[in-house]
């Protein structure tokens, strides 16, 4: 269950006019990209989803030229280089094996993002000169003949991380076959019409994948359903249920949250260990950055904007200022914040949660997760951890 966000995605990057849209139809083996003579066709990274056999679902993003001039050319240039934060594999696309200064200064910030990268000598169908030798692994294609595209794809299938598109389990080895897992989800004005959101439906999947027992209910059959059945293996609630589940729940019975256990799955989560118990420490003043992973409208029961920072207010006693980040939006400069506080992230892969943090974490700024904060509020942060420290 992959929505495009949480499919690996591919960066291509080089100069203008070096054929960056071409190779993605090469790739893709029809015209999804817009081609043209003229240098700045693509301007702002666009999205493009296709299935690579090897890896499965990808998204490929077409950047601007890293050359681009001018003005608006430098914006262009910084939207291309923000696209780092989302990719976990970035193709550079350069030609007549020429490298440069602008190719030097991407490739070190593909290593400082730990991202692999492969050099794509596009156009090789109309050079006649010997090659230049260059000092790495160099992949001689042509988007126009496509000569050299499917052993270009296989090395892409060999250095893409295998943890960005083999699917790990949410709960691991905290159920086993025939448990029962006990979900509570209230639905209220948060919720949405008709559905279920995105983590409850995960992890029904992930009851469901170790041949388990789903039992999904409201806070307000939870009692009764524990004095009438047999005690399940594992309760796992909305974050903003924890104070009035963990009364209900006797301590024998392991149990988190759903924001947790994705903290824990795709999250950075021995910083959140680390970081989260700060929220003792905030003084007057202080500014706190709360980052949410989608887009979406607001209403006064919204748990990021307005439920967990009133939370914080009323806990700590301090006037505190909350600044709030939405999707894969531009974090601003991390420096001034005196703690970071991440949503779930259902909605993008581990390696951009990752790197969401890493500014914070860069400038040892702690960090927490909606969920870990929540049960640290309530009382209840060792034991909703607990299960993820065995």
């Amino acid at each position: 269950m992959k929505g495009r966000e949480n499919k690996p995605h591919i960066g291509i990057f080089g100069r203008r006019n070096n054929g960056k849209s071409s190779l993605i139809n090469a790739i893709v083996g029809q015209d999804i990209a817009i081609v043209d003579a003229q240098a700045g066709t693509t301007t702002d990274p666009v999205k493009k989803s296709i299935e690579i056999f090897g890896i499965g679902p990808v998204v490929l993003l077409d950047t601007a030229g890293i050359d681009d001039v001018g003005e608006v050319g430098q914006k262009r240039i910084q939207k291309s280089l923000e696209a780092l934060k989302q990719i976990d594999l970035a193709l550079l696309v350069i030609t007549d094996r020429h490298f440069g200064e602008p190719e030097k200064r991407l490739v070190t910030q593909f290593e400082d993002f730990a991202i692999p990268y492969m050099v794509v000598n596009n156009k090789c169908d109309t050079v006649t000169a010997p090659p230049a030798e260059l000092p790495f692994p160099v992949w001689d294609v042509s988007a126009k003949t496509h000569e050299g595209i499917d052993r270009m794809i296989e090395g892409m299938v060999k250095i893409m991380p295998p943890s960005a598109y083999i699917s790990h389990s949410l709960l691991g080895d905290l159920i086993g076959e025939g448990d029962t897992v006990v979900l509570v989800t209230p639905i209220d004005t948060e919720a949405p019409e008709g559905r279920l959101i995105l983590p409850q439906v995960q992890m029904i999947r992930d009851v469901l994948d170790h041949d388990a027992v789903s039992v999904v209910l409201k806070e307000d059959l939870l009692e009764r359903y524990l004095a009438t059945h047999e005690a399940p293996a594992l309760v796992i609630t909305d974050s903003q249920m924890f104070g009035r589940v963990s009364q209900i729940v006797p301590e024998e019975i392991p149990l988190t949250s759903f924001s947790i256990v994705l903290a824990h799955h795709k999250g950075d989560f021995a910083h959140y260990l680390e970081g989260t118990p700060h929220l003792d420490k905030l003084q007057d003043g202080d500014r706190i950055l709360m980052l949410e992973s989608c887009t979406h409208r607001t209403s006064c029961d919204d748990i990021g904007r307005h439920k967990l920072p009133r939370w914080i207010q009323q806990h700590t006693g301090k006037q505190l200022h909350f600044d709030f980040v939405a999707g894969l939006d531009t974090i601003p400069d991390i420096r001034p914040y005196a703690m970071v506080i991440q949503c779930g992230g259902c909605m993008i892969t581990h390696r951009q949660l990752l790197n969401r943090l890493k500014p914070a974490v860069d400038q040892q700024i702690p960090v927490s997760n909606y969920g870990m904060a929540i049960a640290y509020l309530n009382g209840i942060f060792d034991r909703a951890v607990k299960p993820f420290r065995r």
